[in-house]
């Protein structure tokens, strides 16, 4: 199921239209003549991932390259994703509908669907004389119908691009060469069919590069014509011998095709496949590594001449930073020759642009005697950290003079802070009070929303909706939230199958809260947070805590500032709330919660968390959670699920995963934004490995503690 929802740092706020992804793409024919030896692109194959038509080539997409891709090809339609989270590596979710093959388990006239994942390394880069090299896994952890193994090397040639592979599984199924890994063992001389068992999901790693062996390899070339590249291809499979004994006729084994470039985000692909068959094939592709949007930011506060004396008017600098600092402010202190603002960042995602945004306007309010500022941040009421600005330089007139115009996240984090960076105290340690005030005491936003299931028996599925969402402050470390959610129109009334499962319907009955509920109350809680120690934060809440349950909770995390490292603790006892949205509870209860470990790995801005718990079902395991986020802001990412439930009690997919892309408002909308779109696929909504959707969580709220957060998100805005 595809879902989306909008994060701020308090935490998931309201569903928000998956469209959103495809802003700003028109479809532009590009007519420019290919200059000579321009190379041939890295373009996505009919199972998605980089290749020719049915085979794949050892090239890489570019780093943060996102592809959504539908090729249909009788009587196959592939539905897939990919993804480029690294230079080196590729990652994709595909389904295979069959035209000609019926899904039992529906009662409505479905095509039988299958799931697979894609995997592909590159090992060698490509040299002067060297080939690039990569190895693959085609329908790792599905149920293995086209399931495959290769090994293909790649070199480029002015305007043709050379592929040439050895494939094992389906991409070899028309070979006749024995296994040479046979020498090691015989157990590589055969392959065991449908190795992902029974229910699907397994990792079937027994049969990887076990069976004969075959060739498969192509050509690419670039046309003079820039939006068009020609492809032929030799196809090692044997389509005369297919799964689930659809065989189809095979007149050649080679295969022809044509992609065009419609326009920067759109590829249409057209081709002539087994000598008999035609295949058509859309691709929306954009990088999420780039992902930029020009701002209409108001312009920074022109810095005026010092004056001699301080202003008495503290509303009016108070405006000015919420309104073009994007601080909001709850307290300034004068400390000596030291002026202090204590507040929450409000509108940009860096730290060090409302700061030198501020520094302007407490610039032009000071009186010479202050020599520097502090900026003392908090979120929901937690003290996070400490930042001390010197006075001068002021920045962009003089600093940027200084340095030929070009500023950078290291020349502010050497030159600009005297003091540096602090953890923060909890309060302004005396001095005298110019301004306290309160944050707003509640706000309030309307949202589209949608809910999308692809991928069961059901067909697709959607919903849409509109939300209110409320946010009311008692005092500064506790508040109520709520989202209340408007059906507005939608087809989960043929949500029907049922999915077999031997535990608690902790999950799978979502279908039933999506078609039940016109008007709901997806949120309602009381939450209350405190900061514990100097690296302890504390949170409790309770009420509504999401959709489908309602409880009472906490959570506490230790998290040592500047420290790549962070464990945190839940529990969580919750009940089962009515499928219509409404006040009421069904009989299940739970306790569930988790201990996580977060660590900031410092490679390519890699997150990974570990946790380990009891889930919603009662079932104990492990989750593991890897993530990279790029320059843009953009977080792309997945997990997956092991518990003690078995594969029969779990059902099909046999344990859960999950892809998920986080994108920042401010990277594709002209106001600079703190706030997140989340978009979460999930290919399979089973019972095993379920957790409580929390709609707030420590380790968000605390992501200024990490110094790489702050100066990853650096902008020259200022």
């Amino acid at each position: 199921m595809w879902t989306t929802d909008y994060r701020s740092q308090l935490g998931a706020g309201f569903k928000l239209g998956l469209l959103v992804t495809a802003t700003s793409v028109a479809p532009v024919l590009a007519v420019a003549s290919a200059a000579p030896d321009a190379g041939v692109p890295a373009l996505q194959s009919d199972f998605g991932g980089v290749g020719l038509l049915q085979t794949p080539t050892a090239r890489m997409a570019d780093t943060g390259e996102l592809s959504i891709n539908y090729h249909k090809v009788d009587p196959y339609a592939l539905t897939s994703l990919s993804l480029q989270p690294f230079d080196w590596l590729e990652f994709g979710f595909r389904y295979t509908s069959i035209s000609n093959r019926d899904w039992s388990v529906s009662s409505q006239d479905r095509d039988y669907l299958d799931k697979g994942v894609n995997v592909k390394l590159r090992l060698i880069e490509e040299g002067r004389y060297m080939p690039a090299v990569a190895l693959g896994l085609r329908d790792l952890g599905g149920t293995g119908l086209f399931s495959g193994e290769y090994l293909v090397a790649s070199k480029r040639w002015h305007n043709f691009d050379f592929s040439l592979g050895l494939g094992w599984g389906y991409l070899a199924a028309g070979g006749s060469i024995s296994n040479p890994l046979g020498v090691f063992s015989n157990h590589f001389k055969h392959r065991q069919q449908h190795a992902g068992g029974r229910h699907g999901g397994k990792f079937s790693t027994n049969q990887m590069f076990t069976g004969d062996v075959g060739f498969f390899g192509g050509i690419a070339y670039q046309t003079p014509w820039e939006p068009l590249v020609l492809q032929v291809e030799y196809d090692g499979n044997d389509y005369e011998h297919e799964p689930l004994n659809n065989n189809q006729e095979q007149d050649s084994r080679f295969n022809f095709g044509a992609k065009l470039k419609l326009s920067d985000n759109f590829t249409l692909a057209a081709g002539w496949e087994r000598g008999n068959t035609a295949m058509l094939g859309l691709t929306f592709h954009a990088n999420l590594a780039h992902l930029t949007q020009s701002k209409a930011d108001p312009a920074p506060v022109p810095a005026k001449q010092a004056p001699n004396t301080t202003t008495d008017d503290w509303n009016t600098v108070a405006r000015q930073l919420e309104a073009n600092a994007g601080i909001h402010a709850t307290r300034i202190v004068q400390q000596d020759d030291t002026l202090v603002v204590e507040g929450q960042a409000t509108t940009y995602r860096s730290l060090p642009t409302s700061e030198l945004r501020g520094n302007r306007i407490l610039h032009n309010a000071t009186g010479k005697d202050i020599k520097q500022f502090k900026y003392r941040w908090e979120n929901a009421g937690l003290y996070l950290r400490e930042d001390t600005l010197p006075r001068d330089p002021l920045p962009k007139e003089v600093f940027i003079a200084q340095h030929n115009n070009h500023f950078t996240a290291q020349d502010y984090r050497n030159d600009i802070f005297a003091q540096g960076f602090s953890a923060a105290r909890a309060d302004a340690g005396g001095g005298i009070s110019l301004y306290e005030n309160r944050r707003p005491a509640y706000d309030f936003s309307i949202s589209p929303g949608l809910q999308i299931n692809y991928g069961g028996p059901d067909g697709f599925l959607y919903q849409t909706l509109i939300n209110a969402n409320a946010r009311v402050w008692t005092d500064p470390n506790g508040f109520f939230s709520g989202t209340l959610g408007y059906v507005l129109f939608g087809n989960f009334d043929k949500y029907e199958y049922l999915a077999p499962s031997g535990l608690p319907r902790v999950r799978s009955h979502i279908g039933e809260y999506l078609d039940q509920t016109d008007l709901g109350v997806f949120n309602f809680q009381y939450t209350r947070t405190a900061r514990l120690g100097e690296n302890w934060y504390g949170m409790g809440y309770i009420g509504y805590l999401e959709m489908m349950y309602g409880g009472a909770g906490g959570e506490v995390l230790y998290r040592p500032f500047s420290s790549p490292l962070a464990i945190g603790a839940d529990v969580n006892w919750v009940k089962q709330r009515d499928f219509d949205g409404g006040f009421g509870f069904r009989d299940y209860d739970t306790v569930t919660g988790h201990l996580t470990t977060y660590w900031d790995t410092g490679f390519k801005n890699v997150l990974a968390k570990v946790s380990v718990g009891r889930y919603l079902a009662g079932d104990w395991g492990t989750t593991i959670d890897l993530s990279r986020e790029f320059e843009s802001g953009v977080r792309v990412g997945a997990y997956a699920t092991f518990t003690n439930a078995s594969s029969d009690a779990y059902g099909e997919g046999s344990f859960d995963k999950v892809l998920y892309i986080e994108i920042p408002w401010d990277a594709i909308f002209t106001r600079s934004s703190r706030n997140t779109l989340s978009l979460t696929w999930d290919p399979l909504t089973r019972d095993g490995g379920a957790r409580l959707h929390r709609r707030y969580q420590l380790y968000d709220m605390t992501q200024d503690r990490a110094l790489g957060h702050y100066w990853g998100n650096f902008q020259q805005r200022r």
